[in-house]
């Protein structure tokens, strides 16, 4: 099927699984035509599609546990039980079992795609992502961003996540707009419950933020705790897309498991309450000047492009590493026996894949064009 029919498709799919937001759909479908990153960003079910056809090779490859929807702009930043600044994977909605080639496939596909105005070539950037990663394999540590990694630090706390601007797009309010819907006993009763005990709620409100959930209900809550913003966000949780390309009954949301058993110094404040089945749930996180995802766009264009690439190689070896020693022993075995540049040749194919895909898709006919 070419991308229209199976975007329409992936969301008849996801309307089985729970509610879905229709303005905020419409809003994704504009996105996905504005530029080839949001594109890649926002069609993670696609990839899914594309993945055995463009690269055959791959997809007899040893599973674990993995993300699934990981690309460049995944990464972000939290505080630990101890306050410390902690870098790393910042989203695992699409978290399923998979061959482990996919998330270093779309992790460089997406890199190719982002940093094509940079000096790196596509096996530079190859290279960085798979390094890191082996090296990671080897011995998994997580990103304290303390007395290490001081570069990485510098760049997570850049002047373009100001808690000051921060604080302000979170809680602006025009009086044009509409009055806040009302979420719902259960959103609400979320909300409140992983808020400070104390806080004064000041309201609860619809987000639209991200690309590949754009659709998925999402609420912010902030209120006043201590005299200053605190923040609680709650997003809808259903299946991986790829259940759905694999053609198989919905499989349970695992990303609360793929967070859990990683190479990590977890978040305390993020949650995943699931229903009872595990086919549907909630993520519940913090909301906060660096306890969000870090986009390209907010790092300092003066940086290291290649030392970053190997730092998010290194952190999918930390999530891949939660699979157990069992399956990345078997990952280690796969990757001495892959050709030199299979990691490049693989995203280049994915990248030009997604490309004609893009181009297909700013071409379709629109709902409101008008004929002749």
């Amino acid at each position: 099927m070419n991308i229209q029919a199976d975007t329409a498709a992936y969301e008849t799919w996801l309307k089985t699984q729970g509610p879905v937001v229709l303005k905020d759909m419409e809003f994704k479908h504009s996105q996905m035509a504005d530029s080839l990153f949001p594109f890649l960003r926002a069609t993670f079910y696609r990839w899914c599609r594309l993945w055995p056809e463009v690269c055959p090779e791959l997809i007899t490859a040893p599973t674990l546990l993995a993300v699934g929807d990981l690309h460049v702009e995944n990464f972000g930043t939290w505080r630990d039980a101890e306050g410390r600044l902690v870098w790393g994977l910042n989203d695992a909605d699409e978290a399923q079992v998979m061959p482990y080639p996919l998330d270093l496939v779309r992790l460089t596909a997406s890199a190719l795609i982002a940093l094509d105005d940079h000096a790196l070539s596509p096996g530079d950037i190859a290279g960085a992502i798979l390094e890191g990663y082996e090296e990671g394999l080897t011995e998994g540590w997580p990103f304290v961003l303390e007395e290490n990694h001081g570069w990485l630090r510098e760049l997570a706390l850049g002047e373009l996540r100001d808690p000051r601007r921060f604080w302000e797009k979170l809680t602006a309010t025009r009086k044009s707009d509409p009055p806040d819907p009302d979420p719902g006993p259960e959103i609400r009763a979320l909300l409140n419950a992983h808020l400070p005990a104390g806080a004064e709620l000041r309201r609860i409100a619809p987000r639209v933020a991200g690309l590949g959930s754009l659709g998925r209900r999402r609420f912010v809550a902030v209120a006043t705790f201590g005299g200053a913003a605190v923040a609680r966000e709650v997003k809808a949780l259903y299946p991986s897309a790829w259940s759905w390309t694999q053609g198989t009954a919905a499989t349970p949301i695992r990303c609360g498991d793929l967070v859990a058993a990683a190479v990590r110094c977890p978040d305390p404040f993020l949650a995943y309450p699931l229903s009872p089945d595990r086919l549907s749930g909630w993520v519940v996180r913090r909301l906060a000047p660096h306890c969000t995802r870090v986009e390209l766009a907010t790092l300092p264009h003066r940086r290291d492009d290649r030392q970053m690439l190997r730092a998010m190689g290194r952190e999918t070896a930390n999530i891949h590493l939660g699979s157990g020693p069992a399956p990345t022993a078997t990952v280690r075995a796969d990757l001495r026996h892959r050709p030199e540049h299979w990691l490049r040749d693989a995203a280049e194919a994915m990248a030009e894949a997604t490309r004609a895909d893009w181009k297909a898709w700013r071409e379709r006919p629109r709902p409101d064009a008008k004929p002749g």
